[in-house]
């Protein structure tokens, strides 16, 4: 008689995780965003977007890491002076070099993907917000365009291994998560930043759409913006 085979314990299989630095949200992410990894943040109009970069880039720099922040939006000096309220002093990182903030202007920009990866090479940065996509389609003349030069800076950045969080804007008509809808498809994660308005009150959320390599949570969970930027709430 044949005997059968034992099929053991399950080989578990750990990839190395980076801290999103947003309380709550790594215990659904198992313990955060896979090194190396491109995180599509989309939502609409005062959803969060820009503190959420700023907590993550926040978080590796109180590891030691060096960040760059590429914002195609506010000017850096306009960032700093909205997250002060929170007590984040991102000046002092700026100054000492260990934080790159740039302004870039999306009409002037003719090859992205060189400018971007050129100066990450050079510095080696491990943490890289760009904020925001969608204004990069006042310059590229067609969806297709846009969507080929983020698979190209997307790619090219996982290659040098830096764990990049890019936003885009949720369109206020519709259901696109995305208002060219190409993001998603190019990364390899999607938070999606919800907000409703209420009775005169202001609701938060937030779903994790997509998370390659990861086992995240399914649900839509409420969400704060307070004295401490944005935290994700427990089911209730």
């Amino acid at each position: 008689m044949a005997q059968k085979k034992s099929k053991g314990p399950k080989r578990k299989f750990s990839l190395e995780r980076v801290p999103t630095g947003v309380q709550g949200l790594d215990k659904l992410l198992e313990g955060g965003f896979v090194k190396g990894s491109t995180v599509l943040l989309t939502g609409g109009t005062g959803t969060g977007k820009t503190i959420f970069c700023t907590q993550f880039l926040l978080d590796g720099l109180k590891r030691g890491e060096r960040c760059l922040y590429i914002t195609l939006e506010e000017t850096p000096g306009d960032i700093m002076a909205d997250t002060e309220r929170f007590g984040w002093d991102l000046k002092k990182y700026a100054d000492s070099g260990q934080l790159t903030m740039k302004y870039e202007d999306p009409f002037a920009i003719t090859n992205i993907s060189r400018g971007f990866l050129d100066h990450i090479k050079t510095h080696g940065y491990q943490r890289v917000a760009i904020d925001s996509t969608s204004i990069l389609g006042l310059y590229f003349k067609s969806p297709f365009e846009l969507r080929k030069q983020l698979f190209l800076i997307l790619n090219a950045l996982k290659k040098i291994g830096a764990t990049v969080l890019v936003t885009a804007e949720t369109p206020e008509e519709g259901r696109m998560i995305t208002r060219f809808g190409v993001e998603e498809y190019v990364t390899d994660g999607v938070i999606v930043l919800h907000y409703t308005g209420f009775g005169g009150g202001a609701y938060y959320s937030l779903q994790v759409r997509k998370m390659r390599r990861t086992d995240h949570g399914k649900d839509i969970y409420p969400m704060v913006i307070g004295r401490n930027g944005v935290e994700v709430k427990k089911l209730e």
